[in-house]
């Protein structure tokens, strides 16, 4: 069973930043590739940010220049530096953990973050 569980989630002002973290856990897997999605209220869920087990890493648009993701393959841990927050940044944050066998996808529970102006 893998489990995934993410935090660093908070409220903070307009320009300030944040660091997501997201953790895995279980027995006999490898991860080929981690990823951070966020959902707004009222709206569907889209990818923020992904990197795969060799480092290359995917930036939506609207994130670009002021996100980074970055990993630790041997703590299977993935984080989300977030610098010059936004409003529209608010929402909740999920990661998602896709196994080497397979490319089973796992998904957290998910972080809430809110910036507020």
């Amino acid at each position: 069973q893998v489990q995934v569980v993410e935090s660093g989630g908070g409220l903070v002002q307009y320009g300030g930043s944040l660091r997501l973290s997201c953790a895995a856990s279980g027995r006999g897997f490898s991860i080929y590739a981690m990823a951070w999605y966020r959902q707004a209220p009222g709206k569907e869920r889209e990818l923020v940010a992904d990197i795969t087990i060799d480092g290359i890493t995917n930036y939506a648009d609207a994130v670009k220049g002021r996100f980074t993701i970055s990993r630790d393959n041997a703590k299977k841990t993935a984080y989300l530096q977030m610098n010059s927050l936004k409003p529209e940044d608010t929402g909740v944050y999920f990661c998602k953990i896709t196994s080497s066998l397979l490319h089973r996808n796992y998904w957290g529970q998910g972080t809430q973050v809110t910036v507020s102006s």
